[in-house]
């Protein structure tokens, strides 16, 4: 599956702090993914109008059963308002049952350095992913 690529939902200021998230979910089994993709795409067409939506971008890779999402917001509170507003609010929690693993990561950077690349998100994604199971006991 290709990657959707960054869409820019709202135009960046020319400067100043965005807020970034990132996120890569691992559904439970196969037969999960084709419900996880479609409702994803319910999601993302939610971030194309979002209020305070600067750009975002998704990957999904069903023979490995994961989907990662990477967006630029102008602050918490925008990105915040986005995850309560339906459909997504519905959607995650329709989907929670199907999660086997989900890592979230957030980080700020200067506007002009939109967008964020795939490579650091993954990056981002891998140590917090590390922290967490450390942080949990887990052995790794």
């Amino acid at each position: 599956m290709p990657t959707l690529p960054w869409t820019i939902p709202n135009p960046p200021p020319s400067h100043g702090t965005v807020f970034v998230m990132a996120s890569r979910f691992e559904v439970r089994s196969a037969t999960d993914v084709p419900r996880f993709f479609l409702r994803s795409l319910a999601a993302w067409s939610q971030v194309r109008s979002a209020p305070g939506a600067y750009g975002a971008s998704l990957i999904a890779r069903p023979l490995k059963r994961e989907f990662c999402t990477l967006s630029a917001w102008e602050d918490r509170d925008a990105l915040y308002t986005y995850a309560r507003t339906e459909p997504h609010r519905g959607i995650m929690t329709s989907l929670r049952p199907t999660m086997r693993t989900s890592t979230f990561t957030f980080w700020e950077v200067d506007a002009g350095q939109l967008p964020i690349t795939w490579a650091e998100a993954e990056q981002r994604l891998t140590e917090q992913a590390r922290n967490d199971a450390a942080g949990s006991g887990a052995v790794g």
